[in-house]
């Protein structure tokens, strides 16, 4: 799921895709033992919105 989240991007200093978002400690111990469900973060990255807005 992350892989199509807006939030996730790659950090070119540590050459590997991060999350943008700072969980605190419960949404991060959350989403480490996969009980995290849907992502309250998650943001389609859409990249073709604004050009469907045009039309």
């Amino acid at each position: 799921m992350c892989e199509s989240c807006a939030n996730y991007v790659y950090d070119e200093v540590y050459e590997c895709f991060s999350c943008l978002v700072n969980l605190d400690e419960d949404e991060m111990s959350r989403f480490l033992s996969d009980s995290f469900g849907d992502c309250p973060y998650y943001i389609l990255d859409d990249e073709y919105a604004v050009v469907r807005k045009q039309n």
